[in-house]
């Protein structure tokens, strides 16, 4: 068997080949380019070794590694993708403190040698390498919502300084007709001046479903007895915020779109469980990657950082209700954003939150005991490929 550990980096990579059995160096380290040429240089180097004898190693950081991970899957290798932190403690234990692109190829092929039950890397398929792509779009999802909030919140500020009225006209934020009038108009003064016909633009929209009951007379009556004071600095930051809320919610629902096409195709049985949707379904799929990297429920509680934490004093045992939060803050961030609905959806997993409440345990550790129990179920499901069934719980 063969190691092949590489290093990665923006324009270059670094290469060595290791042999399991006697742990020599049968290729020095050496470098190639991020390009084709460079990804055929390394195939020629490598191709003389059968395919199911190879293991390449990668650190799964950042993206420079896309490119040549999915070239080498192409090709049939097997690949494995490893945590940085697991190099970089690894490179201390041997004494190393600062980071060489050479002697980390070696580091790599190190950690691809430790024994199964110690694995630390996860080995990705040809036929998983799609999940990159869904947990690209649902990681974009997630931070487009977090920026999203952070605008609406600047805007909020704006509005109750120019209208504060503003907001009671309306029956929910943010619709069509709400961010047009912003954008065109950014504070009461200057709908209180502006023609009505020019107002009534605003309120032009396609389908009965945006029709509001708000209407432009009305709209400019508040406006001219509002007390919000006249900022121009106000105005421009409320219309640049508008264009920027408008800007995010095309983009998510262009993202969501996609996720939906993703999880329909991926035809998951986690689907199967009330409470989780088309975009969580794909998030916690390609967040935990390929299920048989994982040998047993706990892993995935790991990877998911919602492990409680434990200590053990001299004098006594005790139990944080605190989680280790290591691992996928993404995959964490979904569980606990699904984990009420799933809780309410589900006489069983609202029967164990009800139990860890009269425990005594706090709202958010008897979350996490459900959270923990949701992970179990999502780890048979994915594994037997079953659906759901609530009367297997009782």
């Amino acid at each position: 068997m063969k190691l092949i550990g590489i290093d990665i980096g923006k324009n270059k990579h670094f290469f060595c080949i290791m042999d399991k059995d006697s742990g020599e160096i049968v290729s020095q380290p050496a470098s190639f380019s991020n390009d084709k040429e460079g990804f055929d240089f390394l195939l020629q180097k490598i191709k003389s070794y059968p395919k199911d004898s190879v293991i390449i190693g990668m650190e799964d950081t950042g993206h420079y590694h896309f490119a040549l991970l999915k070239y080498l899957l192409d090709l049939q290798y097997t690949v494995a993708l490893i945590n940085p932190k697991t190099t970089d403690f690894n490179r201390k234990m041997q004494g190393g403190i600062t980071k060489n692109d050479k002697l980390d190829t070696i580091n790599i092929c190190d950690v691809l040698d430790t024994p199964e039950r110690k694995k630390q890397y996860r080995i990705t398929k040809v036929n998983k390498f799609d999940l990159y792509e869904q947990k690209q779009l649902t990681r974009q999802h997630h931070n487009l919502k977090e920026e999203l909030n952070v605008y609406k919140n600047r805007l909020q500020k704006s509005i109750d300084i120019v209208f504060p009225e503003f907001n009671s006209l309306f029956k929910s934020k943010y619709g069509t007709v709400y961010i047009n009038i912003l954008k065109t108009f950014g504070s009461a003064e200057n709908i209180a001046n502006t023609d009505i016909r020019t107002i009534r633009k605003c309120f032009e929209i396609d389908g009965r479903g945006n029709r509001i009951s708000l209407t432009p007379e009305r709209l400019k009556e508040r406006a001219r007895s509002s007390i919000g004071i006249s900022s121009l600095a106000e105005v421009i930051q409320i219309k640049h915020l508008s264009a920027q809320i408008d800007l995010i919610e095309e983009q998510l629902s262009e993202i969501d779109k996609k996720i939906e096409e993703f999880s329909i195709q991926n035809n998951s049985p986690i689907l199967s469980i009330p409470g989780i949707s088309h975009f969580s379904g794909t998030s916690i799929l390609a967040e935990l990657g390929d299920i048989s990297n994982y040998s047993k429920p706990s892993q995935i509680i790991k990877f998911a950082g919602v492990a409680p934490l434990h200590y053990e004093p001299s004098q006594f045992n005790a139990q944080h209700t605190a989680i280790t939060k290591k691992g996928s803050k993404y995959l964490r961030k979904t569980l606990y954003q699904i984990i009420l609905p799933v809780i309410r959806h589900n006489p069983v997993f609202n029967k164990y939150y009800q139990l860890k409440i009269s425990q005594g345990k706090g709202h958010r550790c008897a979350q996490g005991h459900c959270v923990r129990k949701l992970l179990r179920i999502i780890y048979h499901l994915l594994k037997t490929n079953q659906q759901f069934d609530p009367q297997l719980l009782r």
